[in-house]
């Protein structure tokens, strides 16, 4: 080892306006590419047969008012000046409200959850007064949901439907907003050609863009700012346009006052022409989704000043075109297509594609983003997650959720072949995300802002009564295409579900079947069981947070030898986005201090990257090192779910990478004779001649040990230069025989279907399958 004076990492500079208008730049192609080009298709899906265009102008008066108001309530009041402040440490979006309620009542579905997890720096964050006064708002609700846990179900239901009704939309979204964006050419072709292009057109583009996911978004993410801008430019200055030379006066139906006049003349007609009003938010839900990507303020610039005016203005253009066109040539041509001048027309469809394939690309990464979060949070199988950008975290790619959406989406565009069924179903998907963020934004605002329960209320009713009202317009038209969100989150959520529950049961099954103390302490003092130690570390896989895992038992007995140094890993998710580098890791002992046996419990939030194996190992081994240098451990009791009697304390410990001031590990093959030079006094731990590969631990140069600890690290050195063995528990979960029969389809079958056909846990820890051992283990649950 090694003694080195290793300096601090520099401080975060605070943004400057600079980078707040730089990132509200950006936000303009990664957030807004869905709800700046809903005007393509939102007159077209309005008054596709519900309502008809008159000479009155009431009707077009009235669409044009609902669509202002409606824009201005829902994105503009509700989520840029409500929601987004109620940010998850700076994330968003549905699983962010979620867990920012986990973590101010205690009704949390992950189950090994520990009382150090609250000590993290982020679980604290905007925690508002202690909850424990019986004084303060909320006080009663969490209270309830805490004692309930029938409430706590339907609440992670409500969550998940929330989540499920977003990769819906992630199917929907490509196939309207392309779709939509081609119906342009239906102005150069006859109605019958045009039926014979568009669908393969559209098919054509689809493939395209879901073929070119595996690039990553950062790759063309510099396009895609300057596209949405260059489109609502294009849709503002047309709608300027129309608005001066068609109908100047277009703008006195910015009243309420023609909202009365439209629903009193159309009445069931008009109230089922919302459906297709409600696409005109379509995508507000990313502003709030996407805010980890960006910062608050940033996207609310972006919205108010750039995308808000340019789509009144744009809606406001197409309303005064058709005040003036009271019979066109043919139904289908009262599209975005028909208010634009003919000199531009192919122009603007060209831009109108590009949008349209940016808004698509949004919404596919929000999915990916979306599968990874329930991943992280125990609610879905494991996938593949590929990585695509080095800087940026959120930048992901599922090849299984990618060509999965390819397919959802070539079948839902070749199936319907028109705008009218897909915009009946993406406007059910919409309103019900919508519908769910004002439910669990009812429940923040009493238990983690600790306000009133009116304002809850008020809320709820204000805001949930126009969701409604779109929600059952939307519904109606469940024939009409509006079925497929719904099958679709019926499926997904039956994953998700099923997943979880059968998750939950094997870890009750693992804590009820601890190994207790006596065995351990009989199986290391006795010298006549035949046990052997042999060289390396072993890294034995567990979901316990405490104890003894059955499976080191059933490795014992198969195969009596187990390595010189053990430690046991649970790598954890937590209720927050981030987890800080510096308390990752949670270190202690297990038995004796001579057993040389380690607990290890690696945490991360839900949107937190995982490491590769070798800068995983090295942080791993280096947290045993540095917990044996300080040997402190924390003064809180272990974790009530303890039973085996091991009396465990775990102390936090920072990862390598971040912690400069602790233990630094370097490995080489032994070539290099040279050692660093320091000022500092050097311990030299030699390389055993048994092994090729040296393993060197840096100290800072202030660190002291004592004999005990240089003869654990030595050891520590000699079993890392061997290698590690990671042991997996490769489970049969079975159903016990007197279960009802739910229980045994869904553990039997659904359980055992989705565990068999996705990622092992070898693939959740990137751990090397070269030194990857599994244990066949039968769970009875």
């Amino acid at each position: 080892m090694d003694l080195e004076r290793l300096s601090p990492r520099n401080p975060v500079k605070k943004e400057s306006w600079w980078t707040v208008l730089t990132l509200a730049y950006q936000s303009l192609g990664v957030v807004y590419g869905d709800l700046a080009t809903s005007p393509l298709y939102v007159y077209k899906s309005t008054f596709a047969e519900d309502i008809t265009h008159s000479e009155t102008n009431e009707e077009i008066f009235g669409v044009l008012s609902l669509i202002f108001w409606t824009l201005t309530l829902i994105p503009l009041v509700k989520y840029v000046f409500i929601v987004l402040r109620a940010d998850d440490n700076g994330e968003g979006g549905t699983f962010a409200l979620y867990s920012l309620l986990c973590r101010h009542a205690r009704i949390s579905s992950l189950p090994n959850f520990q009382l150090a997890d609250e000590d993290l720096s982020e679980y604290k964050k905007n925690s508002g007064e202690n909850p424990m006064r019986l004084k303060v708002p909320g006080w009663s609700l969490k209270n309830t949901l805490e004692k309930h846990k029938f409430l706590q179900n339907m609440l992670l239901v409500l969550a998940l439907i929330g989540t499920c009704m977003v990769i819906g939309d992630g199917v929907l979204t490509p196939a309207i907003s392309v779709f939509s964006a081609v119906s342009g050419l239906e102005l150069s072709m006859s109605k019958q050609q045009h039926q014979y292009v568009e669908v393969p057109v559209v098919c054509a583009i689809l493939i395209l863009l879901f073929s070119l996911q595996h690039y990553g978004t950062h790759r063309l993410g510099f396009v895609f700012a300057p596209i949405v801008l260059a489109w609502l430019l294009c849709i503002s200055t047309i709608g300027v346009y129309n608005i001066f030379h068609w109908n100047p006066h277009v703008y006195k139906a910015l009243s309420p006052y023609y909202i009365y006049k439209f629903l009193k003349k159309t009445r069931k007609r008009g109230w089922m022409s919302l459906g297709g009003i409600l696409l005109c938010i379509t995508g507000s839900e990313a502003m709030f989704a996407d805010l980890g990507h960006f910062t608050q303020l940033s996207i609310q610039i972006a919205f108010t000043f750039a995308v808000y005016p340019s789509l009144i203005l744009a809606y406001m253009g197409q309303a005064a075109y058709l005040s003036k066109h009271h019979v066109l040539q043919s139904d289908y041509r009262i599209g975005f297509y028909v208010s634009v001048p003919e000199q531009i027309r192919w122009p603007v469809l060209a831009i109108a594609i590009l949008a349209a394939v940016v808004g698509s690309q949004a919404i596919i990464t929000g999915t990916f983003s979306i599968i990874k979060q329930c991943t992280s949070l125990g609610c879905f199988p494991k996938v593949k997650i590929v990585h695509t950008s080095s800087r940026m975290h959120g930048q992901i790619y599922i090849p299984e959720i990618n060509w999965t959406l390819m397919l959802l989406c070539l079948a839902v565009t070749v199936g319907f072949r028109d705008t009218k069924h897909i915009s009946n179903a993406s406007g059910l998907a919409v309103i019900t995300v919508m519908l769910v963020t004002t439910c669990l934004m009812s429940l923040v605002i009493v238990l983690c802002w600790r306000k009133s329960s009116l304002y809850a209320l008020a809320f709820i009713f204000f805001f949930g009564t126009i969701e409604v009202l779109y929600f059952s317009a939307s519904l109606i038209k469940f024939l009409e295409g509006a079925w497929v969100p719904v099958a679709l989150s019926f499926i997904f959520l039956l994953i998700m579900y099923v997943w979880h529950y059968g998750t939950l049961k094997r870890y009750e099954f693992d804590v009820q079947n601890k190994v207790s103390i006596n065995w351990l302490l009989t199986l290391f003092g006795s010298s006549n069981l035949g046990i052997v130690r042999v060289h390396g570390i072993g890294v034995i896989n567990t979901e316990l947070v405490s104890g003894i895992p059955a499976i080191f038992s059933h490795f014992i007995t198969n195969l009596p030898a187990f390595h010189q140094v053990v430690v046991f890993l649970c790598v954890k998710s937590v209720p927050v986005p981030h987890v800080k580098p510096e308390e990752r890791f949670l270190v202690g002992r297990v038995g004796p201090k001579e057993y040389r046996l380690y607990r290890c419990i690696a945490r991360y939030g839900y949107r937190d990257v995982h490491k590769d194996d070798v800068e995983f190992e090295n942080d791993l081994i280096c947290s045993i090192a540095e917990f044996i240098r300080s040997d402190k451990p924390l003064n809180y009791s272990p974790d009530p779910e303890n039973e085996s009697g091991i009396n465990e304390r775990l102390t936090v410990v920072a990862a390598s990478s971040s912690n400069l001031e602790g233990v630094q590990i370097y490995e080489d093959d032994g070539s290099d004779k040279q050692e660093p030079s320091s000022s500092s006094e050097v311990i030299m731990v030699a390389p055993s001649p048994r092994f090729k590969k040296r393993v060197r631990f840096v100290l800072p140069e202030s660190a002291r040990i004592d004999r005990s600890a240089e003869e654990e690290l030595t050891e520590l050195t000699e079993a890392r230069e061997a290698g590690m063995a990671f042991i997996m528990g490769h489970s049969y979960v079975r159903a016990k025989s007197g279960s009802s029969v739910m229980k045994k389809i869904a553990i039997n079958f659904g359980y055992d279907f989705l565990r068999r056909n996705s990622r092992g846990p070898c693939y959740g820890l990137s751990t090397p399958h070269a030194s990857t051992l599994e244990v066949g283990m039968v769970y009875i649950v």
